[in-house]
């Protein structure tokens, strides 16, 4: 975090912090008190998810979501509308309660470095690798837990209203639902050193990844990927497919299911080949996967 403050305290903030009135100049001239930082991480955050969110998933929707999927039965009347609302009314309450995990990241109290010879090449490789697989095993368990009865009604039910999702759903939570998913990848270092530029690298890459998840893109068949084909069995059938990145702990914990139907026959690569303006199925396909 402290990267993007530093860029955005030279390029904005200073700016905007000045034009402040006289009562609060002492709180916000000094670019290390305590409550500018965390009223500029708290814009940072939501200027940032807003930015990759509308971004990334109208990307992601124009150029590769079937929108013949909107045709579905179980497609809901004005679903966009709503997905997009539900994700930019959590943003706020999302980023509100995530400030105290970056500011003591400024702080000093993780284990961010920032110079690559303080721990050497082999460990960054096994940070990246180990952050990886440290947040696919805590969010996998996270979400699991979240299918629980006492939880799962007023804290992860409103994401499952979208059967059929499209990238507009990926952050599409109760607020407190997307913090608890997210909390593995702030937990790691405070347990572990990473360096500084691959945690911001791989922090924007898990949210493009949730948004992956989501556009029912499915190119990749590898079975130990946890694709958008995974991702869509869990919408429709709510107690398989929980992972983040792989089915490691799906297979483990007995949840995994494999969508056959979805890799052998609607791939995004082939759909490309038989040409998307033919297809009139009114995405039954992604139906089908309850059949198999």
């Amino acid at each position: 975090m402290d990267l993007v403050l530093s860029f955005a305290d030279a390029h904005f903030l200073d700016g905007m912090y000045a034009a402040f009135p006289e009562q609060l100049q002492p709180y916000v001239a000094d670019r290390g008190h305590a409550f500018r930082q965390c009223l500029s991480i708290f814009l940072i955050e939501m200027v940032g998810v807003s930015l990759l969110y509308f971004t990334f998933s109208t990307l992601s929707f124009y150029l590769f979501y079937d929108r013949n999927l909107m045709k579905h039965p179980k497609f809901l009347k004005n679903q966009i509308r709503r997905e997009i609302w539900l994700s930019v009314t959590s943003f706020p309450t999302t980023s509100l309660v995530t400030v105290p995990w970056f500011f003591f990241e400024l702080r000093g109290y993780s284990k961010i470095y920032y110079n690559i010879a303080d721990y050497g090449w082999p460990y960054f490789f096994f940070s990246i690798f180990w952050f990886i697989m440290f947040t696919d095993f805590g969010v996998y368990w996270i979400h699991r837990f979240e299918h629980h009865p006492m939880l799962y009604s007023w804290l992860h039910k409103p994401h499952h209203a979208w059967k059929i999702s499209t990238p507009y759903a990926s952050f599409a939570f109760h607020p407190l639902d997307g913090y608890f998913q997210s909390l593995p990848i702030h937990i790691f270092v405070y347990l572990f050193p990473m360096n500084a530029y691959a945690y911001l690298i791989a922090f924007v890459f898990i949210q493009l990844w949730t948004i992956s998840i989501h556009d029912a893109m499915y190119i990749v068949k590898h079975p130990w990927i946890n694709s958008a084909a995974h991702h869509t069995i869990h919408h429709l059938e709510f107690n398989y497919n929980y992972g983040q990145y792989f089915t490691l702990w799906d297979r483990i914990g007995g949840s995994h299911r494999y969508p056959t139907y979805e890799y052998e026959n609607n791939m995004y690569f082939d759909r490309i080949s038989k040409g998307r303006a033919t297809r009139t199925d009114g995405g039954a396909h992604v139906a089908k996967i309850k059949e198999d």
